[in-house]
């Protein structure tokens, strides 16, 4: 069953720190099994709180997302994230 990775930047820190994720996590996807949806495209929030951008990644399932999300490779780019702005992010398994 296909699943979900969702990023929602609430709110970015340090514009720096995120300049250095955005061009390192693309090396980070390579040899993993993922189809990008949507990267920051224009958006509306239309309930809850205010998202300054979204990302949606499709993984064919969620173990196959969480082995890219929990990889070494990640793990230490996204340390830049994590100083950059803060995200919300969600795992969902689609339907077939």
């Amino acid at each position: 069953m296909p699943a979900y990775l969702i990023f929602s930047r609430e709110a970015t820190l340090d514009s720096k720190e995120l300049s250095i994720y955005s061009g390192l996590v693309p090396g980070t996807l390579v040899g993993h099994d993922v189809k990008p949806l949507v990267l920051y495209g224009p958006h509306q929030d239309l309930e809850g709180a205010r998202s300054e951008g979204i990302v949606i990644l499709e993984f064919p399932t969620a173990d196959a997302a969480m082995a890219w999300y929990e990889s070494p490779v990640y793990r230490e780019v996204r340390e830049h994230r994590f100083k950059g702005a803060d995200f919300r992010v969600t795992l969902v398994e689609g339907v077939q």
